[in-house]
């Protein structure tokens, strides 16, 4: 199946809100990023809807429909009946007259209502019902709930209408009017885009609303006009109730009492729903029941491309207050025209063991069953399903929020636990909220004396209340505790963002008394010093005074016997 969802993966922020809302996650999550699984995915929309981050984006047809229009064809418009409440305005919105006048100008031949083809495959499931052809029935025109079957139930598949359609129906009828024509869908669904290209041969190309209105935005063309006819007979459009709830089954006559008529709206109700009747079969049972199904809330005006969101009332009264109370005026086509066949689906699936499971369990800290808290946060409904989805390699072990912030509070309560400095976190009171093993050492006290209590009963506030006054951090003090005859370096830092003050304190207290013993040395070393050096002092003075006299006396012999020699020599 081609990429009709794609991913805008600069927007993706982590959040798995799409695998929360996907009702049969087909999204993988690798590289901090989401992906679609085409092969497992039913394009129900409700990750494009639910995307916080708008990351998720539709294929654009436009181009395709454009060459449409450049081949020559004639290209009509089957516009889903929804787009009086999609195309709503202060006017009243937008009428199918001002609507196909609005696609005239884009160069389309001409605009008729789905529901015309609405009308066709309705008289298939009255004719259904008359001649009690199945048991159960359910409506085959959402594409989405006919892929959710076909994928994931594919025992469901005798209870699908093997019957087209709306839009495919009133595509071959558009083109069997008009020998040659190609015919566009445009509505507020995505599946139909796959629809169209799995069955090939009635709808050429398939726009949502918001791509038909971005196509008239840029050639500056409003939807919304002065309507330029009104419709032939509007009594005679009863089938215009279809994208409502209970929409399908107000326009059907309803003839066999043998039936019940059941409404059923969302995936998570549809798959509850057809796990019933698989079950009830297995099990013998016999009721009849016709079953309108559809992927979203409130049917096609709850579509995940409707522009206009949030507004299930007034779309609802939109879309009714424009229904007749007859069929349009269509003529039937052959039955074996508008029959279809529905192929499993269903993608190749692993099967995973308990060990296997177990395995991955423990390494997220899930070892008993009380771990498994099935929070959902990941994005799966349990913890085993989330485990399962880690082996088909479609999650990870880091996507469980309570192990993660398990390990991030274990590593961090390890390194405040472990740290040899002492640290004591305050509110902005002043009052002590955290105290580790470290800092109870240095003050020889325990956590139950002081949490909740005032730090001035352990430690002068004032550093504190000057950090806090200032919001200026205070960093590697050196200050002593007289109570407790300890020196410490203490870091005092104020986070206004978390209110919080934080006391870092490394016990000094052996460093100053080797720094004291040192101090001590050194005087010492130094008197005794001063007091040899005195001592030289007068020993040198001492010597050079007996050296001055023995010299003076040794000159004078000298000289004398100086004198003899050379008297002697004369």
């Amino acid at each position: 199946m081609p990429g009709y969802l794609k991913l805008k993966t600069e927007d993706c922020k982590n959040c798995y809100k799409c695998i929360r809302h996907c009702p049969v996650k087909s999204i993988k999550f690798s590289d901090n990023q989401a992906h679609i699984i085409d092969d497992e995915c039913i394009l129900c929309g409700n990750c494009f809807v639910s995307c916080p981050q708008k990351a998720k984006e539709i294929r654009s047809d436009i181009e395709a429909a454009s060459a449409l229009l450049k081949s020559g064809a004639p290209v009509y418009v089957s516009v889903a009946p929804s787009f009086v409440a999609n195309y709503a305005g202060a006017s009243g919105g937008a009428s199918l007259a001002s609507l196909e006048a609005a696609l005239k100008k884009l160069g389309f031949a001409g605009a008729e209502e789905t529901v015309l083809g609405a009308t066709l495959v309705k008289r298939q499931y009255d004719a259904m019902i008359e001649q009690e052809e199945q048991d159960v029935i359910i409506s085959s025109c959402c594409p989405s709930v006919n892929l959710l079957i076909q994928k994931y139930y594919p025992g469901a598949l005798p209870f699908i209408a093997p019957v087209l359609s709306p839009m495919q129906a009133h595509c071959l009828d558009i083109k069997r009017r008009f020998p040659g024509a190609k015919a566009l869908f445009a509505g507020p669904c995505i599946s139909k885009k796959a629809e169209a290209e799995s069955y090939p041969g009635a709808a050429d190309c398939v726009l949502t609303f918001a791509e038909l209105s971005r196509w008239m935005e840029q050639k500056n063309i409003s939807p919304i006009t002065v309507a330029d006819r009104d419709d032939e007979d509007k009594d005679f459009t009863l089938t215009r109730a279809f994208p409502t709830s209970g929409g399908i089954l107000y326009s059907m006559e309803k003839k066999n009492p043998r039936y019940a008529y059941l409404v059923i709206e969302g995936i998570d109700n549809c798959k509850t729903a057809i796990e019933d009747l698989l079950k009830s079969q297995s099990a013998g049972g016999k009721g009849k029941c016709f079953i309108e199904m559809s992927a979203c809330a409130g049917s096609c005006i709850g579509g995940p491309v409707m522009e206009r969101h949030n507004s299930p009332v007034r779309d609802y009264l939109a879309v009714r207050s424009v229904t007749g109370k007859k069929d349009f005026k269509v003529k039937n086509l052959p039955p074996e025209t508008l029959r279809k066949k529905f192929n499993v689906l269903e993608p190749r699936r692993i099967h995973f063991g308990e060990k296997a499971i177990n395995d991955i369990l423990q390494k997220i800290g899930k070892t008993r069953p009380e771990d498994e808290l099935n929070c959902g946060t990941c994005g799966y409904n349990t913890c085993r399903e989330k485990a399962r989805a880690v082996l088909e390699g479609k999650a990870s072990l880091t996507m469980c929020l309570p192990y993660l912030v398990g390990k991030a509070e274990s590593f961090s309560d390890g390194i405040i636990k472990n740290t040899p400095n002492g640290i004591i976190v305050l509110n902005e009171n002043l009052e002590v909220q955290q105290i580790n093993g470290a800092a109870c050492r240095l003050m020889n006290i325990t956590a139950a004396d002081i949490l909740g209590d005032q730090v001035v009963r352990i430690l002068d506030p004032a550093p504190f209340l000057e950090v806090c006054r200032r919001e200026q951090n205070s960093y590697l003090k050196d200050v002593y505790l007289a109570d407790y005859g300890k020196h410490a370096d203490q870091t005092i830092i104020y986070d206004k963002s978390y209110h919080i003050i934080i006391c870092i304190m490394r016990d000094i207290t052996e460093e100053a008394k080797r720094r004291e013993t040192k101090d001590d040395f050194s005087r010492n070393a130094m008197e005794i010093t001063d007091r040899v050096i005195e001592k030289q002092m007068r020993t040198v003075q001492e010597i050079a005074s007996l050296l001055g006299e023995t010299t003076a006396e040794t000159k004078i012999a000298l000289s004398k016997l100086k004198e003899s020699l050379l008297n002697d020599s004369l």
